[in-house]
């Protein structure tokens, strides 16, 4: 396939003009050095990828940069040999939008070491629905099972409900044969995280405790807050059960004591998904197009935008008024 001389792309500046991000045409050769070059068919947009496009979080370590964390489509060209041409594939993470660029452009180029083929059972537009966000949900999922985490401990408490993380997480739990209650302080979305898996979903007061030890509430789960509700968590932690911390949308702090850890047996498990080794990752997204794939994805998706749409859509999120994941169709 002939690539064309110049495309479009969304690309973020901080230089003596300010830090600035927008629609360009930029050549192949603009981008970060790679073996495959993709023509893009979808991403999508998380909370990195909104505070990278505005400005209001310090994400990428060099500029100019496309942005856009998670990128899915075509092979067009490689100098890898495993792969060819038309070949359906994913990145997310792994450096983009941060050291590299990223999905939000009509082509990518990607480094060989971090392509993934697109596992049977997902299609490029369910992959990105996914995304970094299902990415994220599933590999936490996978260390707490790893850790002996099993549906007999009780239930898995998913803070953040309504976010792409926490919708997708309810999702993943449910398939998996856990029940899930879903922490949230949008009562007007309870329906929403019951149709897509939630068994109860409970308001923020439930993990509103200060005290270092509360009765056993919950076999474990995922936090994507932070802050005093993720301490609250570890205090209501059934013993050897399993808390995944995966989120700072409260705050980064975290004032807690030993107690859960050395009187229960809990553990706290760090999920830091952009720089997981390959094998893992291909692992999750192998589970992810299998026995853990959502199955309300299509609910999960709330809106799908355009490249030209992403600077009305970063704003809304960082607000906290985002539900469920919003797909970039390229």
């Amino acid at each position: 396939m002939t690539i064309p001389t110049t495309f479009t792309a969304f690309r973020i500046h901080n230089d003596a003009d300010g830090y600035r991000s927008g629609l360009e045409q930029i050549a192949l050769d603009d981008l970060a050095p790679g073996e495959v070059v993709i023509k893009t068919a979808f991403s999508s947009i998380n909370f990195k990828d909104a505070l990278a496009g505005t400005g209001e979080g310090k994400i990428l370590r060099r500029f100019p940069l496309v942005g856009g964390i998670d990128v899915a489509g075509h092979v067009v060209a490689s100098t890898d040999a495993k792969f060819k041409e038309a070949d359906a594939v994913l990145v997310t993470g792994c450096g983009l939008s941060e050291t590299r660029d990223g999905g939000y452009g009509e082509y990518a180029r990607l480094e060989s070491k971090w392509v993934i083929p697109l596992p049977t059972g997902l299609s490029l537009r369910e992959s990105m629905i996914l995304g970094t966000a299902g990415f994220t949900a599933a590999l936490a999922l996978l260390r707490m099972t790893e850790n002996r985490q099993t549906p007999d401990l009780g239930p898995l408490a998913v803070t953040g409900a309504t976010g792409g993380v926490g919708s997708l997480a309810v999702d993943i739990f449910s398939r998996a044969g856990f029940e899930v209650h879903a922490i949230s302080g949008k009562p007007e979305h309870a329906d929403y995280l019951k149709e897509i898996g939630a068994t109860q979903v409970l308001g923020r007061d439930a993990l509103a405790t200060t005290r270092p030890m509360e009765s056993a509430r919950f076999g474990g789960g995922l936090d994507n807050v932070g802050g005093p509700m993720l301490a609250s968590l570890l205090a209501q932690t059934t013993p050897y059960g399993n808390v995944a911390s995966a989120g700072l949308a409260a705050t980064a702090d975290l004032d807690t004591t030993v107690m859960p850890f050395i009187i229960r047996g809990v553990s706290l498990l760090g999920v830091a998904s952009a720089g997981t080794a390959r094998g893992i990752r291909e692992q999750v997204w192998q589970r992810l197009a299998d026995d853990w794939k959502p199955r309300h994805l299509d609910r999960i998706c709330m809106r799908e935008v355009g490249l030209q749409q992403l600077p009305e859509v970063f704003p809304t999120m960082l607000a906290g008024g985002s539900l469920g994941r919003t797909l970039v169709v390229i």
